[in-house]
């Protein structure tokens, strides 16, 4: 009588699962040794990795880069299948070679000096956050920073503490300022200890790093133009790469009518030099209110934004004042941008993936995502029952959590741990 061989079955046919099937059904004698299923819940395979068409050109609803170059695999295998070769351009595929254009509502373009103070405030702060310390005898510009950081955040040695570094760098903007305002935290998304995604229910101190771990929502709006916007057809080529800046909730110049989720986001420009697709980023809660609007409601929203940055622009304020707006005084365009349609995605409010990618969380560490990695029963326990449930992706992978290459990863591991099990040659 013939054995019945174990069967293994792959749930999710995203980049974890799909590496993990094919390393499982490559490797030598694996056919004999148990039978092979890949399950999907969803109309496509890729997960998070979603590849689409918009106004013709291709864009990347999800994973948009390639983390590294340097013993990527996800590099390796893009150029293995010329993958990064096209006869037609693609989304962001020429860096964005033109300078940012920096405007604030009201139509003043900002000077490029005032935009890098501020930049190279933001990334110090966020070198900050991370922990990196910095010297404080070098220059008076860092002696004032580390004060900064300091009266925000005192005797920590470097690093913000318990704030998260949202938190800290929204408190460290604003004592920049002299205005500190009410401090903000935008809450993840993801699966929930009580979700009832598994029966039986996982042990505790699965759910427990679950509910420690953050899994945030990111979105991407993508707006074509109208070909008539600027009065000739199919010329794009004034629409710029362009920052925006908004006028903080008490300035006399702040425009009333552009609404919270625009004034969240930080840029809107070409998917590439004279596209007529325009892309917008979108996270957090605005990434989700973003999700519940109307095509006519997105258009509405962003177009008005526009209109308030090529509207007439005011006198130039003092370089002391805090509405400044330290630039010259010009328009984005005369004329009002006029929008074909959008696209969107909508990563927080589908039920197979509630968010984006996950992030180790203020109160989380490394340690939660190892013990995500972690299958049931843990083999190393004694007297424990056979390998059960295998689990993969990139909240399971501690150093490289919220990549596609980390997924990528991830399903190799878990695949070479089936193997093992199964005792497999060559592995």
């Amino acid at each position: 009588m013939v054995a019945k061989k174990p069967r293994i079955v792959i749930i999710g046919a995203g980049m974890a699962g799909l590496t993990a099937a094919n390393k499982l059904y490559t490797s030598s004698s694996s056919n004999d040794m148990f039978e092979l299923c890949v399950v999907e819940g969803g109309p496509r395979i890729g997960g998070r990795i979603n590849t689409s068409e918009f106004g013709g050109d291709r864009i990347e609803m999800g994973a948009t880069w390639i983390h590294g170059i340097g013993g990527s695999p996800v590099h390796k295998i893009a150029q293995e299948i010329h993958s990064l070769e096209s006869e037609q351009p693609w989304e962001c595929m020429d860096g964005f070679l033109d300078e940012p254009k920096t405007v604030a509502e009201g139509g003043f373009e900002l000077s490029p000096s005032l935009v890098e103070s501020i930049s190279t405030l933001f990334k110090s702060l966020m070198d900050y956050a991370q922990g990196k310390l910095i010297e404080r005898e070098e220059s008076s510009e860092e002696v004032n920073f580390c004060k900064l950081a300091d009266k925000i955040c005192p005797s920590n040695g470097g690093g913000p503490g318990k704030l998260s570094v949202g938190s800290f760098l929204r408190k460290a903007l604003n004592v920049y300022w002299d205005s500190v305002k009410e401090q903000e935290q935008i809450e993840g998304c993801g699966i929930g200890p009580d979700s009832g995604m598994f029966k039986p229910p996982l042990p505790s101190f699965k759910t427990e790093a679950i509910s420690r771990l953050g899994f945030g929502v990111v979105n991407k709006l993508f707006l074509q133009l109208s070909s008539r916007h600027d009065g000739r057809d199919g010329d794009y080529s004034k629409f710029p790469f362009l920052q925006m800046a908004f006028h903080r909730p008490d300035s006399e110049w702040r425009h009333k009518k552009i609404p919270w989720w625009m004034r969240r986001t930080a840029s809107l420009s070409p998917i590439y030099k004279n596209s007529g697709v325009l892309l917008s980023w979108f996270a957090g809660k605005e990434a989700l209110e973003l999700e519940t609007l109307s095509d006519e409601e997105i258009i509405e929203g962003v177009s008005t934004t526009l209109s308030s940055f090529s509207s007439q622009p005011h006198k130039q304020l003092n370089s002391n004042s805090h509405g400044v707006c330290n630039g010259k005084e010009k328009s984005v365009d005369g004329n009002r941008v006029r929008f074909a349609k959008v696209l969107k995605s909508k990563w927080g409010n589908d039920p197979l993936f509630l968010g984006s990618y996950s992030y180790v969380a203020v109160g989380s560490s490394g340690d939660d995502l190892d013990t995500l990695a972690e299958p049931l029963p843990n083999p190393d326990s004694l007297g424990s029952a056979p390998l059960q449930i295998l689990f993969a992706g990139e909240a399971t992978h501690r150093t490289h959590y919220s990549t596609t290459h980390g997924a990528y990863f991830s399903g190799l591991r878990e695949a070479s741990r089936l193997l093992q099990h199964y005792h497999c040659v060559g592995v």
